[in-house]
C-alpha cells in the first residue's frame, strides 16, 4: 500500500525517450551554444546540468571518499582513499530557484517542498508540468524538463552523521539549516521516481 508522502526535491530532465547516440566516442557538440538539438540530445543522456563534458574522466556521478585515511590492513579503504574529494562547497545556489551539487553535477529545486504532500503518481505528474515561473523557479525551465530523483540520486544527498534531516549544510560540513542551500526540507519521507513493489 502506498504511503502519501511530500513531494521530492526534483531534478532536471530525464526525458521519456533515450538516444542511441555514443557521446564518450567524441561525436558531441561542446561548442556551449544550447542548440536545440545537442541541447536535447544531451539532457536525454546525462540531465540538465552544467556539466560541459558527458564523459568526465571521473563519471557524471563521481563516488566520493570515504574519508578513512588509517590503514588497518594491506589494501583496505584507508591504504587506497579510492573516490573523488568532498568539493567545497558541496552545492551552489544558482540564484534561480535551482541548487548545484558540485559532487554529481545534479541540479536541485531549491525549494525542497514545492508542491506538499502528494501520492506517488501525482508527483510524478505534477513534477512534469513544473516550469519557470513556479516554485520560485526563474531559470528557464519549461514542462517536461524536470523530474523526480531515483532512488540512488536522493541517497547521494544524504550525510549519515546527521539525522532530521540527513542532510549537509552547503559548505558540506555541518547540517543543515533553512535556507542552506535548500528551503522548505521536510523531515519525513519524500518520493523518487524507484518503483518499490
Amino acid at each position: 500500500m502506498k504511503k502519501i508522502l511530500a513531494l521530492l526535491i526534483v531534478l532536471l530532465l530525464v526525458p521519456l525517450t533515450t538516444s542511441a547516440q555514443d557521446f564518450c566516442e567524441g561525436n558531441f557538440d561542446y561548442d556551449d551554444d544550447v542548440d536545440g538539438t545537442d541541447a536535447f540530445t544531451f539532457k536525454t543522456d546525462f540531465g540538465r546540468s552544467l556539466l560541459k563534458n558527458p564523459c568526465p574522466p571521473d563519471g557524471p556521478a563521481p563516488v566520493p571518499k570515504t574519508g578513512q585515511v588509517e590503514s588497518f590492513y594491506l589494501f583496505d579503504d584507508g591504504e587506497l582513499e579510492k573516490g573523488v574529494e568532498w568539493p567545497i562547497p558541496r552545492f551552489t545556489d544558482n540564484l534561480d530557484g535551482t541548487i548545484t551539487d558540485n559532487l554529481t553535477g545534479l541540479i536541485w529545486l531549491k525549494n525542497a517542498d514545492c508542491f506538499g504532500e502528494r501520492q506517488w503518481e501525482y508527483a510524478l505528474s505534477d513534477v512534469m508540468g513544473l516550469s519557470r515561473g513556479y516554485c520560485g523557479l526563474s531559470d528557464g525551465s519549461g514542462p517536461f524538463d524536470w523530474r523526480l530523483p531515483n532512488r540512488f540520486e536522493l541517497e547521494s544527498l544524504l550525510v549519515p552523521c546527521f539525522w532530521a534531516p540527513a542532510l549537509g549544510d552547503t559548505e558540506g560540513f555541518a547540517q543543515w539549516s533553512e535556507g542552506d542551500p535548500f528551503n522548505n526540507v521536510r523531515f519525513d519521507g519524500y518520493w523518487t521516481s524507484t518503483t518499490n513493489v
